[in-house]
């Protein structure tokens, strides 16, 4: 096991943390000696597989740290009064439980020394209807190498489909995404926004103002390459990101003299369950993993890499910062 970084009195509190970024995220700090609190929302059918992804992480736990998971809607005020309660309630129980040389070991009884925000609750649906004509030369060709093999159009997109999900990234020209056609709305939007992106600062606020972040807390929110790239049915999602990053900014000096830190990492693209609800999907690993210096994907063991660097004391310089973790992907040419 390695050696202990943090204090077991120090907690991470993790927004979305039952796959992905949030998941890996909670493993890694786990080794390092913090204990983890991880807020998600699954239906009761995920919770076997969930539960051991959670094993995990108890196994990972260095000696004294605890851990908690609290399955609720981290988007309620309820939720969030349920959190704050659970973690002064976790740091009551361990100052009672310390002597007072420990206390004054770990210093501050404030336990909240990482906050990171990963919660994927977005709308993708297209802004505007996708033309009729979307696709057709691919349509063509795809008719064409149907009639020339003999069989149909659609088994050959059924064919193309399952081998670029294998990995075979030349094939992605021939599989264009396929939209919906319902169009995002106001309240689509509005929810998004929130939902991935200003509620940062919703939580921040609660948890400051419960006197629950440590004397150097960091707070880590996640973005993507879609802050600045338009993709098709991406709208609701850029626009949360890009508030999330301006927020993080106004957080990292608003915050600074009570001793918070923010900061945003920008992965590559990385298969997680969130971007596979993205249209063409698999297209857009095919494209990351061609450009990449490495001739791979991000993975969420990279980001979770990322937030424990920036979580210790030498990384306290780092504020209000994109930090971007893609192994050089948005640099490449294809």
């Amino acid at each position: 096991m390695k050696e202990a970084i943090f204090s077991s009195s120090q907690w991470a509190l993790i927004l979305g943390g039952s796959s992905g970024f949030g998941l890996a995220t909670a493993k890694r700090l786990a080794t390092a000696g913090l204990s983890v609190c991880v807020v998600h929302r699954d239906r009761r059918g995920a919770m076997e597989r969930i539960e051991r992804e959670f094993d995990v992480v108890r196994g990972n736990l260095q000696s004294g740290a605890r851990f908690r998971a609290l399955n609720l809607d981290a988007l309620s005020p309820e939720g969030i009064e349920t959190t704050l309660d659970a973690i002064a309630e976790e740091a009551q129980q361990t100052k009672v439980q310390q002597t007072e040389a420990q206390q004054t070991a770990a210093g501050s009884s404030r336990p909240v020394r990482v906050l990171l925000h990963s919660i994927a609750f977005g709308n993708l649906k297209p802004i505007a209807p996708v033309p009729d004509d979307f696709g057709e030369p691919t349509r063509q060709l795809m008719d064409r190498l149907a009639e020339e093999l003999g069989t149909s159009a659609d088994r050959v997109r059924e064919v193309a489909e399952q081998l670029l999900g294998e990995g075979y990234d030349a094939l992605s020209p021939l599989v264009p995404p396929v939209y919906g056609e319902t169009l995002i709305e106001d309240e689509d939007m509005a929810r998004t926004i929130y939902s991935m992106g200003t509620s940062l600062l919703t939580w921040v606020q609660a948890l400051f103002g419960r006197g629950l972040f440590a004397e150097d807390a960091r707070v880590f929110g996640l973005t993507s390459e879609g802050n600045d790239i338009a993709w098709r049915g991406y709208a609701a999602v850029s626009a949360a990101k890009t508030a999330l990053e301006s927020v993080s900014r106004s957080i990292a000096v608003e915050y600074a003299p009570y001793g918070i830190r923010s900061n945003i990492i920008q992965a590559g693209v990385t298969d997680t369950p969130a971007l596979r609800a993205i249209p063409g999907s698999n297209s857009m690993k095919a494209v990351a993993r061609s450009r990449n210096p490495f001739n791979r994907l991000t993975t969420p063991e990279d980001i979770a890499n990322v937030v424990y660097l920036l979580s210790l004391d030498e990384a306290s310089w780092i504020n209000g910062s994109l930090v971007r973790a893609d192994g050089g992907e948005h640099i490449a040419s294809s």
